[in-house]
C-alpha cells in the first residue's frame, strides 16, 4: 500500500498556496515591509557565505528572486527555482530590466530538473521549512552538488519558532520573554495565516492575508535530515539584531531574547 496519492495532493496543495500569496508577496516584500529578511537574515546570511565568485550556483525555493540577485551581484553564476510561476515571472521581469546573467525556471525542489554535479554550491532563503518531505529534498540538492561543494540555507529556527511563539511584553511594549509550545509536534502542511507585521493597515484593508502550509521539524530531526542525505554540517549562525538595529527597527527586537532564524553550511565530501 502506497501514500502517494496523499504525497501529490500535499504537493499540489503547497504549489497552489505559494501561486495564490505570490503576487502580493512579490508587492509586499519589494515594498520593504520584510524586515526580518532585508534588516538581518539576509545580511547575516551573505556574511557566513564563502566566497562565490565564478562559481555556478543554484537558489532553491527563490520567490521573486530577490536573493538570488544579491548571489548573482556577488558575482556567483546564478540559477533559480521557485514552484510558483508568479515569482518566476517577476524574477525574470526584474532580470530583463536589470540583466545579471540569472536564469530561473519553475521546478519543484523534490525533482530538480538538473545533472548530477552540476553546481558548485546552493542556497535557500527561508523556504526549506515550507517544503514537504525535507529530507529527500536534501537528497536532491546533495545529488546536483559536485563533490566539495556546499548548500547554505536558512529557516525559521525549529527550537524558538515551533508551531506556537508568543513574544510576551512589558508594559512599554518592549519584548522581555518567548513563549513557545508544540515543539515536538510534527506538522505536515498545516496552513498558517498572516500579513507582515508592520504592513500599514490600509494595506491589509486592500490584501489577503497570505496562507503558508508549513512543515515543522525538531532540531534533532533536521540534523538526521542532513546527516541522511550525506551532507556534513559545517557552519551554523542565529541571528541577533544589535542593540542599534532594534532600535532602529523596533520588528526585529525580538531577536535579542531568542533567534527567529537558524542559519546553516552543510558541505558535501
Amino acid at each position: 500500500m502506497t501514500n502517494q496519492p496523499d504525497d501529490d495532493a500535499l504537493k499540489r496543495s503547497v504549489s497552489d498556496h505559494w501561486e495564490a500569496n505570490a503576487e502580493t508577496w512579490t508587492k509586499h516584500v519589494r515594498a520593504g515591509y520584510d524586515i526580518y529578511r532585508d534588516a538581518l537574515h539576509t545580511p547575516a546570511f551573505l556574511e557566513m557565505l564563502p566566497d562565490v565568485e565564478g562559481l555556478n550556483g543554484l537558489d532553491v525555493g527563490c520567490g521573486e528572486g530577490a536573493n538570488t540577485r544579491s548571489l548573482a551581484r556577488a558575482s556567483a553564476k546564478m540559477t533559480g527555482i521557485d514552484i510558483a510561476p508568479t515569482f518566476v515571472r517577476h524574477a525574470l521581469a526584474q532580470e530583463n530590466q536589470e540583466p545579471l546573467g540569472i536564469h530561473y525556471l519553475t521546478a519543484d525542489a523534490l525533482h530538480l530538473p538538473f545533472d548530477d554535479a552540476q553546481f558548485d554550491f546552493a542556497s535557500a532563503f527561508m523556504s526549506m521549512m515550507d517544503m514537504p518531505q525535507q529530507g529527500d529534498v536534501l537528497k536532491e540538492i546533495f545529488r546536483i552538488l559536485k563533490p566539495q561543494g556546499f548548500f547554505q540555507f536558512t529557516i525559521l529556527h525549529p527550537c524558538f519558532v515551533p508551531p506556537f511563539r508568543k513574544n510576551v511584553r512589558n508594559e512599554d511594549g518592549q519584548v522581555i520573554a518567548v513563549q513557545v509550545a508544540d515543539y515536538f509536534v510534527d506538522i505536515d502542511g498545516s496552513v498558517e495565516t498572516w500579513w507582515f507585521s508592520n504592513l500599514p493597515q490600509a494595506e491589509r484593508e486592500q490584501s489577503k492575508p497570505f496562507n503558508i502550509p508549513r512543515f515543522h521539524r525538531t532540531l534533532s530531526e533536521w540534523i538526521g535530515m542532513i546527516n541522511m542525505a550525506g551532507f556534513t554540517l559545517e557552519a551554523s549562525v542565529e541571528p541577533m539584531a544589535s542593540e542599534e538595529l532594534a532600535a532602529q527597527e523596533k520588528v526585529v527586537a525580538d531577536t535579542r531574547v531568542t533567534p527567529i532564524a537558524w542559519i546553516v553550511r552543510l558541505r558535501k565530501p
